[in-house]
């Protein structure tokens, strides 16, 4: 079964009909080949693949005489390729390229140092809310958005692939980027920073539990949101003469990994699990987050130490907007919103809950059912 992904396909058309190189960056298994392979390629390069990688001992003469849609898949593997690929884009006026990564921030550097003015890059993650039906919303947040896991047939089939995933990214995945770290103790890592999820970052205390420097922590940290297993929210602070917040929030990209971190396989365990609030809170923001279109350092969260707070802040059209995610029955208007639209002089509030009807509760302040989140933000 193949899910048509319109958001993301229009997306990369709408690059490759603008820029000489797009790269779609993205985790592993999260569907960038299949995508790929939607476009009337006129090569198609696999270096995973022996028999395309034997025709790269001699690049330039096998991409020399191609033109067209050019795909390669599996970039990372050859970041030599890209001085040549801006070499051949600048004399060769017919070539276009697709180039598929699976490591984002070297991948990123190595390509922008020889693409500059060249390339477009566009992250493909799991599958969004708007890609699935209506009535698949809790398999998605139970399973995560990777296409084989959520397409799984069954909760143990998925939570078993999923197994396998963590396993074959720390043990080959992690490896292969050059990074030498042993699998079992980034696994620990990862398995306490999945208490987090939702919460700031004190690098102090997990090093201090981990029994590592901060500096350690802000290193395996880095590999994780490099790898797209993570993201760190940050704090928007301005001087509104308050004492603000200014660590970092963290939040698994994937809430079927956070899932499986924490041993939960179906839904009733992860409605007993102490972190379903969490766990909802970060599956919201993640939908409502890729609604809006914002890159990663273009959203924030807004907190201060007296207790008012927004998960979610960002600037669109010259205005400020927020959302709120409460996992309740009937959320109710409080001080802190109030606070954080004075504060931020928001332009408007939503507060996304689990229910099933949207009502205003300021004149600023609307509550949005999950389920109502579009593609296109209505602002």
């Amino acid at each position: 079964m193949i899910v048509q992904r319109r958001i993301d396909y229009a997306e990369i058309q709408k690059r490759l009909s603008t820029y000489k190189v797009t790269a779609l960056l993205g985790p592993r298994q999260s569907g960038k080949t299949t995508l790929a392979r939607q476009f009337q390629a006129n090569h198609y390069f696999d270096l995973e693949n022996p028999l395309d990688l034997a025709q790269f001992q001699n690049p330039q003469l096998t991409l020399g005489r191609c033109r067209g849609l050019i795909i390669i898949d599996e970039i990372q593997r050859q970041p030599e390729l890209f001085p040549l690929i801006r070499f051949l884009v600048d004399t060769i006026p017919e070539q276009h390229y697709l180039i598929l990564g699976s490591a984002s921030r070297d991948l990123i550097r190595q390509s922008s140092e020889s693409l500059a003015g060249r390339i477009s890059y566009y992250t493909l993650l799991g599958f969004r809310k708007m890609d699935i039906k209506p009535d698949e919303i809790e398999q998605l947040w139970l399973r995560g958005g990777l296409p084989s896991s959520f397409l799984a047939s069954d909760n143990a089939m998925s939570y078993q692939w999923r197994e396998d995933y963590i396993r074959t990214f720390l043990e080959r995945d992690i490896p292969a980027l050059g990074i030498r770290i042993p699998a079992e103790t980034l696994r620990r890592f990862w398995h306490m920073v999945s208490h987090y999820h939702g919460n700031m970052i004190n690098f102090s205390e997990i090093g201090r539990s981990f029994g590592i420097a901060d500096t350690t922590v802000r290193h395996y940290i880095d590999i994780l949101v490099g790898t797209f297993m993570v993201r760190t929210l940050q704090p928007w602070y301005v001087n509104i003469g308050k004492r603000l917040v200014k660590r970092p929030k963290l939040y698994f990209r994937d809430c079927g990994i956070f899932h499986t971190l924490l041993a939960i396989e179906t839904q009733e365990a992860l409605y007993r699990h102490p972190k379903l609030g969490s766990s909802w809170e970060g599956f919201a923001l993640d939908c409502v987050w890729r609604s809006i279109e914002k890159y990663d350092e273009q959203a924030y969260f807004w907190a201060t130490h007296s207790g008012a707070e927004v998960d979610l802040f960002w600037q669109h059209d010259g205005k400020h907007w927020a959302c709120e995610f409460k996992f309740t029955d009937a959320p109710a208007l409080t001080k802190s919103m109030i606070s954080a639209l004075s504060s931020l002089n928001l332009e408007k509030l939503w507060v996304v809950y689990p229910g099933s009807t949207k009502y205003q509760i300021h004149e600023k302040i609307e509550v949005l059912p999950l389920k109502d989140i579009q593609g296109n933000w209505e602002y």
